[in-house]
């Protein structure tokens, strides 16, 4: 058991070569862990809020978490030096919430998901803001990438999922069955089947290519608030708030 934080543990993320874990918390900070002993590496404080996602980029060199203190942030790894705090969300007077970080599979652009019903899309290289994006009609707890970054999705408060291109943030279609508000998203490795994990207690899959519902799983007692699909896509794994965490077979 890994213990130091002193509020409740919102996010993990295992860096690429998983060698170490990173965990975000209500405690405002961020810390590393070394995987082989779980010791502590590591305690990250420049945000000024509750940390409420973290997320390493595909070739490790960078560390990203979203903060309710309206910013997210950007550290080079290795190392964990601040590159720079990004406040594309913020209205004078007013902080929105940056719920949701993810990195592209090529690990250039950043993608934010505000509390504002709002999507960014940063320029990891230089800190540019690319795309920001309107659409849901509340916040946006959630935002993945396919395997090719070619597609990213959105989940949100407002029961919804959209897809859009990657590349200028056209929409392509908006996925709807979900009876409360989508918590989280992950795509299958070949990029056919997207699941999201919602508070009305299940997991859905969607056929990427047409938007059709696949299958809705049920089980979970409680919101399900993290989904994730093995490498080779076989197994879904939803982690729920009744405190359990389930493995699903997905046929091919």
């Amino acid at each position: 058991m890994l213990s130091g934080h002193t509020g409740p543990v919102t996010s993990v993320a295992f860096s690429p070569d998983g060698t170490l874990l990173a965990t975000g918390s209500a405690d405002h900070t961020v810390r590393l862990w070394d995987r082989s002993d779980g010791s502590p590496k590591q305690t990250l404080t420049d945000p000024q809020g509750a940390v409420l996602s973290v997320a390493f980029s595909p070739d490790g060199q960078a560390l990203a978490a979203g903060s309710d203190d309206g910013n997210a942030y950007i550290w080079k790894m290795p190392g964990a030096t601040l590159q720079a705090t990004l406040n594309g969300f913020g209205i004078t007077g007013y902080k929105v919430r940056a719920n949701s970080v993810a990195f592209s599979p090529d690990g250039k652009v950043l993608a934010v998901g505000g509390g504002n019903g709002g999507e960014q899309f940063w320029q990891v290289a230089d800190v540019l803001l690319l795309l920001t994006l309107e659409g849901h009609t509340s916040s946006v707890q959630s935002m993945a990438f396919d395997s090719d970054g070619s597609i990213v999705a959105s989940g949100s408060y407002d029961n919804s999922i959209w897809l859009r291109n990657a590349s200028d943030g056209s929409w392509i279609r908006t996925l709807q069955g979900h009876t409360n508000w989508v918590q989280s998203t992950a795509f299958s490795p070949d990029g056919s089947i997207l699941a999201s994990g919602s508070a009305d207690n299940t997991v859905r899959l969607w056929g990427v290519a047409n938007g059709s519902l696949l299958t809705t799983l049920q089980g979970h007692a409680g919101t399900v608030r993290s989904v994730a699909f093995t490498p080779d896509g076989n197994v879904l794994v939803s982690a729920g708030g009744d405190g359990t965490i389930r493995l699903w077979g997905i046929s091919p």
